[in-house]
């Protein structure tokens, strides 16, 4: 009787939720192939780099119908048993095919089968020629001369992620021939020269105490770190790093943004003589899988990164940091839709080490676990230092004549502070001139052809007026007469932050005014500058977004003004308000940071809305646990368990047909414990060309509900609809959009 292969179970990145079952390359003889291990194997009618599972005595297809793996890629598991565990867990959870969840992880050289080693980083640097080369030669190459100015601002040299975004590399390449900059290779993560005088500021009780408490935990055990903003979280997770990597283990720091990552890893940099990982998107492949790798090998005992970086294998685990935990950046809105915080509550279980969540705006389901006792609240009361909590306060604008949405109060306050030299930050959610081009004639609004959506105006380039869609990113010149009509009577209804940029510079073109968006911030470095400008003094007025809602540390601002309060009170998602009041009080943290005492004013026409009179008089704990209340009773997350079927399609049949069928199917389960909704179109119902519908699940315990799904969503792939449109389940979703 023959002898039987073992059998090579292959996780490989496609939309099928199954492995695939190979016979080992007949290369491998009697080698032992350990899990973790990518295979390169046959695959339709091509091949494919895939992760092995398992080694399995047995196939569910008969052996003579399996095809070989191809070749083994690595000699040991490239992913470690723990992580590949917790993808395997988390494939289950969200109900992802598992080789997607394992490949969205791993840096780009890694999914397509390039060795897992490190190599080298290249660095160009200004050489003595170009110390010496005339700027004015370069008068027409901006390009090369905006390249030579950055080089020779940083002496020690710059890689290809700290240059700017952009084609550069043609303008890099031709100050190469004229000898003025020179190309080396830099070590792939080398250790970063600390302070040795740099400051350390003193411990207050509670941070001391909250240190304490995470350092003393014996195994895993979640912290929430409810600090008010200014109160030196960041300190505390310093501390706590500095004893978890003096016992040689590593910390993995999550951030919900790029944009707060740099002046954070500068921190860390002038406080730690240790080599530091850093992940985000902005990375070049390289650069990437130099940290993945010495993250994963233990060089790096410190890991700072965005949403993805939770998958960073670590040599040596002994704590998790995930701060602003409420962003709702952390939850992954297409493809595999995973929660990086809760995940790594789960991740930090499995490896027995203590996880903090810091916050000053705690999410509501971070709070009910909490109250659930599930969690330990690490509370920072005060701010650090000196400095004083901000004095809020709500402006009536009813009845009261406005400039572009400013009331002339607002004006005079901020008139005020500048009058003093100090300065004022102005808070407005939403970008461009204006959210709506109004016919006044006829009543036609400006609408993109492809989305249910208002165009938005944009005037910045006063010769260049255009429209954009915030959602699908068309753009198209303005009208200057009315389709419908033809009136040239066009006006732009509502405020944008260039209007708000607009109307400020009539008051207060002297004081310097900078305007911080997305808009604003396209070029690499261009945020930094910025706030360069910001932190010298030469800009009084700030305009912005939630891009300098959190994590800005501005010590002479004293005045914070938000513009419009009422987008977020009457929202159709459920967590509209929370997300309202997190916002809130997250830009009234940047008031007063310093010596100086801050002001926070919020522009209504609501001012006695139960949610926000709680939230100005008795502070966001109050407001959360009223907010806490009117969830129970709807039972609402945290008290309740959601996911949603989403489906798209070119044609608004097909979405709401297949939904249809698929709700027939799900009630035919009978499952008493799991509700389903009948399908409704999506708030947005048509977004870049495609119709959306969407099915709400909801049951008040998790594991009824991650019962049914499984069965329900084996049955959803045998449906023929299942082929015509695009569909994907949601689990735990935070937009019901």
């Amino acid at each position: 009787m023959a002898e039987l292969n073992p059998i090579l179970r292959v996780a490989i990145p496609s939309p099928v939720r199954q492995t695939f079952d190979y016979l080992p390359p007949l290369a491998c003889g009697q080698e032992v192939l350990l899990p973790g291990i990518r295979v390169k194997v046959p695959f339709g009618r091509t091949t494919a780099i895939g992760i092995l599972i398992e080694v399995a005595a047995h196939s569910r297809v008969e052996q003579g119908r399996l095809k070989r793996a191809l070749a083994v890629l690595d000699e040991q598991p490239l992913i470690p048993q723990d992580m590949l565990l917790l993808m395997l867990w988390a494939s289950s959870y969200y109900h992802h095919p598992l080789g997607e969840v394992i490949f969205s992880a791993l840096p780009p050289p890694l999914r397509e089968g390039k060795p897992a080693e490190v190599k080298g980083i290249s660095t160009w640097q200004i050489s003595a020629a170009g110390l010496e080369a005339d700027a004015k030669a370069l008068t027409r190459a901006p390009r090369q001369a905006m390249l030579l100015s950055l080089l020779r601002a940083n002496a020690q040299g710059l890689s290809a992620a700290a240059l700017a975004a952009g084609n550069w590399r043609p303008a890099l390449a031709a100050l190469i021939a004229k000898g003025w900059v020179i190309e080396r290779q830099a070590p792939c993560l080398g250790a970063v020269a600390g302070s040795a005088d740099e400051a350390i500021p003193p411990l207050n009780e509670a941070q001391q105490q909250a240190v304490q408490a995470v350092l003393a935990a014996p195994g895993f055990q979640p912290f929430v770190l409810d600090g008010v903003t200014g109160s030196g979280k960041t300190e505390v997770y310093l501390r706590i790093i500095e004893q978890v990597i003096a016992a040689g283990r590593q910390a993995l720091l999550l951030v919900p943004e790029i944009g707060l990552t740099p002046q954070l890893v500068q921190r860390f940099q002038s406080r730690f003589q240790v080599p530091l990982a850093v992940l985000h998107s902005n990375l070049s492949d390289q650069e990437r899988l130099c940290a993945w790798l010495m993250a994963r090998d233990g060089s790096a005992p410190i890991v700072i990164g965005t949403r993805s970086a939770l998958f960073t294998p670590l040599h040596r685990p002994g704590v998790l940091i995930i701060d602003e935990e409420h962003d709702l950046s952390f939850k992954q809105q297409d493809g595999f839709r995973y929660h990086a915080r809760d995940l790594a509550v789960i991740r930090a279980q499995r490896a027995q080490v203590p996880i903090v969540l810091g916050s000053a705006t705690p999410s509501l389901e971070t709070l009910g676990n909490v109250g659930e006792g599930r969690y330990q609240s690490l509370a920072l009361p005060k701010r650090a230092g000196t400095a004083q909590p901000p004095l809020m306060s709500v402006l009536d604008v009813r009845h009261q004549p406005m400039e572009g949405n400013i009331s002339q109060p607002f004006i005079e306050m901020i008139g005020q502070h500048v009058t003093r030299g100090e300065q004022v930050l102005l808070f407005l959610n939403r970008r461009g001139y204006a959210p709506v081009l109004l016919c006044h004639d006829c009543g036609w609004i400006a609408a993109c052809k492809r989305c249910d959506a208002r165009m938005v105006l944009y005037q910045a380039q006063r010769s260049l007026s255009l429209s954009r869609c915030h959602h699908c990113g068309a753009e198209r010149p303005t009208e200057q007469r009315c389709p419908s009509c033809q009136s040239t009577s066009l006006v732009a209804i509502g405020q944008g932050t260039e209007r708000v940029e607009e109307v400020l510079g009539k008051h207060f073109a002297a004081a310097g005014i900078v305007r911080i968006d997305r808009d604003s911030t396209r070029r690499k470095g261009s945020m930094q500058a910025l706030l360069d400008g910001v932190h010298a003094g030469r800009s009084q007025i700030l305009i912005g977004t939630q891009m300098l809602a959190k994590g800005h540390h501005l010590p002479n601002v004293t005045f914070v003004g938000i513009v419009d309060a009422d987008q977020g009170l009457f929202g159709v998602d459920f967590r509209a308000s929370e997300r309202m009041a997190q916002l809130i009080v997250q830009v009234a943290g940047r008031a007063g940071r310093g010596a100086k005492p801050g002001q926070v004013v919020i522009q209504t026409h609501h001012p006695d809305h139960p949610l926000l009179y709680t939230l100005i008089t008795q502070g966001y704990a109050a407001f959360a646990q009223a907010a806490l209340l009117e969830r129970r009773q709807a039972e609402l997350p945290p008290y309740s368990h959601m996911a949603l079927l989403r489906a798209e399609a070119v044609s608004a049949e097909l979405p709401q047909a297949f939904l249809q069928q698929a709700y027939e199917q799900g009630r035919l389960l009978n499952n008493a414990h799991v509700q389903l909704s009948a399908p409704v179109a999506a708030p947005m119902e048509r977004r870049a060309g495609r119709y959306r519908a969407q099915l709400l699940l909801q049951s008040q315990q998790r594991a009824p509900l991650q019962r049914f799904l499984s069965a329900w969503i084996a049955q959803i792939e045998t449906l023929k609809m299942a082929r015509k449109v695009r569909w994907s389940i949601d689990v735990d979703p935070m937009e019901m959009v």
